[in-house]
């Protein structure tokens, strides 16, 4: 296994970003601050939500009139003095009819425009996030799960759309309605207003109890449902293992707390944004009562009309709808904030700089590497790397040794800069790997891991992806070197050969043949190859080995093994121990010297002799 499974970051993969502090404000503020960037279609947005719930308003008032109207004709009727004016209310009710059919178009604008900005929103926080990812140092990754990662990306951001398209059109509607009908009621009788009033501080009091208590549910919801989804993907991907070591009842017990935890947060979560609507329909039902009694007494004494008492009731409901409205409101912007806290947090990582103000150009440089009094740590107090010397020539084959943990794929991290030196310096032909852009140091750079990897696509597609502007009789030469060419003519589309999202249907051999004949069409000017034969049996490793061979021709290449006999021809072996290159020269050398890679080579000399 490579030190690279083993010697991780500042933080262990236990790490949870999550466990930060909450802060629904700046959470809030923030998200406000990212809005400003479509403030004119907000605006917009904002004129037809409020011209529709205007008109909206206004219907009930009107149709109050035709209820007036019909009550006075019945009433004349009886009395023998007139009759009911049939083409007046009908009037009437065609004004109404027109006002709710322009709030419908109004309405019908507005929610048209909100979608596109929640569209645009998430649209545009999914590229930030992808833009980020590429711009963050190693140690971030090192320190957090996949699918913790990948939950800021998918949860949180389609919380945030969902959130946002409901919340943001139904406050302004409900703020809009609340101050419209309040105004339309005192209009019409300024004694039943204050009695509909008491409504606000009862429903006032409720929300912030609800509110306070909630607001910690939402937070645990969305930090579990990414712990959860980490733990799902690793476990998927690592499923193999879990069933080798037995461990099905530990990863399942690990799965069942957090997930138990998911559980009664989203379970509580949901509860107290359920029970907002029947408290609050209950309130507004006891206000209703009440406007009811004192209407009709004021209706007997003939201070108020039957149509308006009909109008002001129309308008009671629709006084405690928006109320309600904002009640949930308040629960989908806490779900908002929580989600929008995440993403924010991912979105304000410290990231690794990118360029330099005076880059070095890469156009002439032939490959000589210096390691010059290298001294590194992940974490500034724990030194692993003390002080680490040595000088590549352009074209050496360099194969780095020693036990696990000694440093050997710490230094390759070093050199291709997913971490920075705490002192002396890494130099490609003399020039500090730190006045390079990074982008353009790691194009000198080609890497063939332990762990391959390959996406799903036609085995033309895997290969071209080291140089996307190669030609198919490119490609197909790449293979030729790699000594995967005749294998892939076996398949029945040939390169065009589908591999499936695991890469399940080719061995794991012929992935990393792939991988090397990639690594050659990518002609970069050093090598970096990781353990790459080290999973694979003794047949197909002499078949890897002679497309390595190919591969490193011309080439500075640095080699980590732990079979020491695929490395014997090697120009420079640096064998390292606890950090540091203890000894360093050709294999025959080091064998003279009887000193610890003689110990390391000939313990595994006599392993394959006791075999």
């Amino acid at each position: 296994m490579s030190e690279n499974r083993r010697m991780h970051g500042p933080g262990m993969r236990g790490m949870n970003s999550a466990e930060r502090a909450r802060d629904f404000k700046s959470a809030v503020a923030k998200l406000v601050r990212y809005l400003k960037r479509y403030k004119y279609r907000f605006f917009i947005m904002f004129v037809f939500a409020i011209c529709s719930t205007v008109f909206n308003i206004i219907g009930p008032k009107i149709l109050g009139n035709a209820t007036t109207e019909l009550f006075s004709g019945l009433m004349a009727k009886i009395q023998g003095v007139g009759g009911i004016d049939f083409e007046k209310i009908t009037m009437i009710l065609l004004q109404t009819m027109g006002l709710y059919l322009i709030s419908a178009i109004f309405s019908f604008i507005q929610g048209f425009l909100m979608t596109g900005i929640s569209n645009d929103v998430t649209y545009s926080m999914r590229k930030e996030i992808s833009t980020k990812i590429n711009r963050l140092p190693m140690k971030y990754f090192e320190s957090r799960t996949n699918g913790e990662i990948l939950s800021r990306v998918t949860n949180d951001i389609d919380t945030l759309q969902t959130s946002l398209n409901q919340s943001v059109t139904q406050l302004i509607t409900s703020i809009t309605t609340l101050v419209g009908v309040f105004i339309m009621m005192i209009s019409i009788n300024v004694w039943m207003t204050l009695i509909a009033l008491l409504i606000l501080p009862v429903s006032g009091f409720i929300i912030g109890k609800v509110m306070k208590r909630s607001q910690k549910y939402f937070q645990a919801q969305q930090e579990y449902l990414g712990r959860v989804n980490g733990q799902i993907e690793e476990t998927y991907g690592g499923h193999d293992v879990v069933k080798v070591f037995n461990q099905e009842e530990a990863v399942l017990e690990t799965f069942e707390q957090d997930n138990r935890i998911l559980y009664d947060s989203a379970w509580k979560s949901q509860f107290f944004s359920g029970m907002m609507m029947p408290i609050m329909q209950f309130v507004g039902n006891l206000g209703y009562v009440m406007v009811a009694l004192v209407g009709g007494i004021f209706a007997i004494r003939g201070a108020i009309e039957v149509g308006e008492i009909q109008s002001f009731f129309q308008y009671i409901r629709n006084f405690t709808q928006p109320i309600q409205q904002i009640a949930q409101v308040t629960n989908m912007l806490q779900s908002s904030a929580a989600a929008a806290e995440r993403v924010f947090e991912f979105l304000e990582e410290e990231e690794e700089d990118q360029t330099v103000e005076h880059p070095t150009d890469i156009t002439n440089l032939t490959g000589n590497v210096e390691f010059d009094h290298v001294k590194f740590g992940y974490n500034p107090e724990n030194i692993i790397i003390h002080d680490f010397s040595a000088h590549v020539k352009d074209g050496q084959k360099v194969a780095i040794v020693g036990p696990t943990g000694a440093g050997k794929t710490t230094m390759v991290k070093l050199l291709m800069r997913f971490y920075d030196v705490n002192e002396g310096a890494i130099k490609v032909d003399g020039h500090d790997v730190r006045s390079f852009n990074r982008s353009q140091l790691r194009e000198m750079f080609g890497m063939v891991l332990q762990d391959t990897w390959l996406f799903s696509g036609t085995i033309m597609e895997n290969i071209r992806y080291g140089r996307l502007d190669a030609t198919d009789e490119e490609v197909k030469a790449a293979a030729k070197a790699a000594h995967i060419h005749n294998y892939i003519m076996t398949q029945p589309d040939g390169y065009q050969t589908m591999l499936d999202e695991e890469t399940s249907n080719i061995s794991q051999g012929q992935k990393q043949l792939l991988t090397i004949a990639r690594a050659i069409l990518a002609d970069n000017k050093i090598l970096i190859l990781d353990e790459a034969t080290s999973s694979v049996d003794t047949r197909t490793e002499m078949q890897i080995q002679k497309a390595m061979d190919n591969l490193m021709k011309g080439r500075t290449s640095f080699v980590i093994a732990h079979r020491l006999s695929t490395i014997k021809d090697a120009d420079l072996i640096l064998v390292m121990k606890d950090g540091d290159i203890i000894e360093q020269g050709s294999h025959e050398e080091l064998l003279r010297q009887n000193g610890f890679y003689a110990q390391l080579y000939n313990s595994q000399f006599e392993k394959l002799e006791a075999v």
